[in-house]
C-alpha cells in the first residue's frame, strides 16, 4: 500500500475521451492537455509509425496528411464507429499520447479512465484495456460515453431524477437517460459524424459528379451544414475531382442541398432518441418534461440540431457548453472523485 501511493504520487493519472474522430486526454487536478484527431500515419504494410521532424506522424500531423500519401505512406483513423478498428494502430497512438502527456514515462505507470460508448461489446471492451494497457497505463477503467458526459457537463447523475444525454460524436451516436449513478435506458448507434460526411460525398458524387474527399466533405458541414432552415442561408465552393473528365474542378453549392443531404443520419439520430424515450419508465419520463435533453459531441455542434430534436421529442433541448469536451472534462471529474463516484465505472483492469 505504501509503494502504491508512491506511485500515485509520481504518476497523472489520466482520463481519455478515446473517439472515432479526436482524442482528448485530460489529467487529474489539471484538466485537458490534449486534444488530437485520432490518425496515425504509417509505413505502408508495417504498423510503424512515421517519423516526421517533430517526432512521430500522429494526431493533427497526420490529419493533414489524409488523401495525400504517396504510394508508401498510409495516414489511417485507427478508431472506426467508436470501437478500435486496427489494434496495433491504436496501441501505437496512445502510446504515443500517453508518454505525451505523462512525462514520467521513465518512472511509473499512469492510472487510464477511458470513456467507451455504451453499445460495445465485452470483447471490444477487453480489446480497449489491453491495448490502453500494452500503451502504457499501469491501471485502466472504462466508463460509459454517456455518463461522462453528463458529470462533465454538471448534471446531478448521482439522483434520483431522470438525465438525459445525446452524444453525437464521429462514429457513435449515444442516447441515454441516467438516475441514481447508473444507465436507466440507452440507445448507441453508429450513425454520426463521419456518416454525415459520407452522406455529402455521395451528394457532390450524384448531383455534380464532383468527387470530394472526407476533409473536404467535413468543412462543408462545418461552415454550411444544418438540420433546419437558417435565417440565412450561405453558399461555399467545393474543389475535388470530376469523376467524367478526371480534372480538378471546383462547384458551389448551397446549405440548402447541404441540409438535405444530411436528412437521412439525422433521420436515424431522432429515431434513436425517440426509442429511448419510449422505453423510460414514466417517473423519469416525467422528469424530462422539466428537464429535458443535453447534447454534446462534435454532431451537436451542427446548427439548429437542438431545434429538430426539440421538434421530434417536444421537450426542452440545449446544446452544452464547448460539449465537444464534455466527456473527457467528465474522465477528469472521476478521477478527482473516484471514491464517491467509482460505481459509475464499467470496471477496472488488474494492475499490470
Amino acid at each position: 500500500m505504501i509503494w502504491d501511493s508512491i506511485v500515485g504520487f509520481f504518476s497523472h493519472d489520466m482520463g481519455i475521451d478515446l473517439g472515432t474522430a479526436n482524442t482528448l486526454v485530460c489529467l487529474k487536478g489539471q484538466g485537458i492537455v490534449l486534444a488530437e484527431p485520432s490518425v496515425v500515419a504509417v509505413r505502408k504494410g508495417t504498423n510503424t509509425v512515421l517519423r516526421v521532424a517533430d517526432g512521430e506522424a500522429v494526431g493533427s500531423v497526420a490529419k493533414e496528411m489524409l488523401g495525400k500519401t504517396p504510394s508508401n505512406i498510409v495516414a489511417i483513423r485507427p478508431m472506426k464507429n467508436g470501437v478500435i478498428a486496427d489494434f496495433a494502430i491504436t496501441e501505437a497512438m496512445l502510446r504515443y499520447f500517453i508518454r505525451k502527456v505523462h512525462k514520467r514515462q521513465w518512472f511509473v505507470r499512469p492510472r487510464v479512465l477511458i470513456a467507451i460508448p455504451s453499445g460495445i461489446t465485452e470483447v471490444e471492451k477487453t480489446a480497449v484495456k489491453s491495448s490502453a494497457e500494452r500503451a502504457g497505463a499501469r491501471e485502466v477503467y472504462l466508463i460509459d460515453e454517456p455518463m461522462a458526459a453528463g458529470i462533465g457537463v454538471g448534471l446531478p447523475v448521482m439522483d434520483a431524477l431522470a438525465n438525459m444525454v445525446v452524444d453525437i460524436g464521429g462514429g457513435t451516436t449515444e442516447v441515454a437517460i441516467i438516475s441514481l449513478g447508473g444507465v436507466v435506458t440507452s440507445a448507441s448507434i453508429r450513425i454520426a459524424g463521419d456518416e454525415m460526411d459520407e452522406a455529402i460525398i455521395t451528394h457532390m458524387k450524384r448531383a455534380y459528379n464532383l468527387m470530394i474527399g472526407e476533409r473536404t466533405a467535413e468543412q462543408v458541414k462545418i461552415k454550411i451544414g444544418s438540420a433546419a432552415p437558417l435565417d440565412k442561408e450561405m453558399t461555399m465552393e467545393v474543389r475535388g475531382r470530376d469523376l467524367i473528365a478526371g480534372l480538378p474542378r471546383s462547384t458551389v453549392i448551397s446549405s440548402e442541398e447541404v441540409r438535405e443531404a444530411l436528412q437521412e443520419p439525422l433521420g436515424q439520430i431522432l429515431d434513436a432518441i425517440r426509442i429511448t424515450l419510449e422505453n423510460t419508465q414514466p417517473e423519469l419520463a416525467s422528469d424530462l418534461i422539466d428537464r429535458g435533453i443535453i447534447m454534446v459531441g462534435g454532431g451537436s455542434l451542427l446548427r439548429n440540431i437542438d431545434k429538430i430534436v426539440a421538434k421530434e421529442t417536444g421537450l426542452p433541448v440545449r446544446v452544452a457548453d464547448d460539449p465537444l469536451t464534455a466527456v473527457a472534462r467528465g474522465t477528469g471529474i472521476v478521477l478527482e472523485q473516484l471514491d464517491s463516484l467509482k460505481n459509475v465505472l464499467e470496471g477496472s483492469s488488474n494492475e499490470a
